[in-house]
């Protein structure tokens, strides 16, 4: 289980479990954890959490509401008949969006062994249908439309379109985890040992998150806030800093006592390293 930080693209912290569990097991105590050192580093920060469909339950929300964090999560709607029924018998969908394709409507609503209700926000989007068959060369080829549906619980207040758009945000998390796996090696087991793995695990994360750090040292945010959370700065992955910095020829020399760096002129390289080494 990870926590990242949607406007540094880094991972906060992790939750290193066995690969026989559910995504939920221990999620509770880990984000109560997760919390509290943030709340002990910036204290009085607004705190907005976003989550799959995994850790829907009563004790989240609850747990959630009760440490004053504003949160969505994702609903398993398919799991509720009752919910079923509200999107089947929903006639008026509200548009998100001026050409109508995004609509949606909201209701306090709460599952049966809930205590009590919260937010619940419908999202009904057009898309178009995948053709599934032989590819036919035809000139003009019909299109097929239907209907994508989200159920998202949430404690925050505001229009429900903003709150779509932040909940979807999530989808840079999924950038983080394709960029650690990809250019640190994530999803690559070591070892036959718990351990070993887990040493291997936390190490690729902090080559990650260094690499994000050494970006935001040496540049200002280059956007400000938005609507889905997005990174403030627009970062390089490591593939290309391993370019910049490590695989490119130079010599190592001692010259009247000061160890030198020696690598063939170039201007626009020079500015780059400079750049970094001023912001260390």
């Amino acid at each position: 289980m990870y926590c990242t930080i949607a406007q540094t693209g880094q991972v906060f912290d992790v939750l290193h479990r066995s690969g026989n569990v559910h995504d939920s097991k221990d999620a509770v105590e880990f984000v109560c954890l997760c919390l509290d050192r943030i709340r002990e580093a910036l204290p009085g920060v607004i705190i907005e959490i976003r989550m799959d469909s995994a850790f829907f339950s009563d004790e989240m929300v609850e747990t959630l509401e009760g440490l004053g964090a504003e949160f969505t999560i994702s609903v398993p709607f398919e799991r509720f008949a009752q919910l079923k029924r509200l999107v089947q018998e929903r006639r008026v969908w509200w548009p998100a969006t001026a050409d109508g394709k995004l609509r949606f409507f909201q209701k306090e609503w709460k599952p049966k062994c809930w205590s009590r209700k919260f937010r619940f926000i419908f999202i009904r989007r057009e898309t178009a249908l995948q053709r599934k068959g032989p590819i036919q060369l035809d000139l003009f080829e019909p299109q097929e439309w239907g209907y994508e549906f989200k159920v998202v619980v949430t404690n925050k207040t505001g229009i429900a379109l903003k709150i779509a758009r932040f909940h979807e945000g999530r989808g840079q998390q999924e950038n983080i985890f394709s960029e650690l796996k990809d250019q640190a090696n994530m999803d690559y087991l070591p070892s036959r040992s718990w351990a070993g793995n887990k040493i291997y695990l936390i190490c690729a994360i902090l080559a990650h998150n260094l690499g994000r750090e050494l970006q935001m040292d040496a540049s200002e945010p280059q956007r400000g806030t938005t609507e889905k959370r997005s990174p403030l700065w627009i970062f390089e992955g490591l593939d290309v800093m391993r370019r910049k910095f490590l695989q490119r020829a130079g010599r190592l020399t001692r010259t009247n006592g000061i160890l030198t760096l020696t690598m063939s002129a170039n201007r626009a390289v020079e500015q780059i390293l400079q750049g970094y080494l001023a912001a260390q």
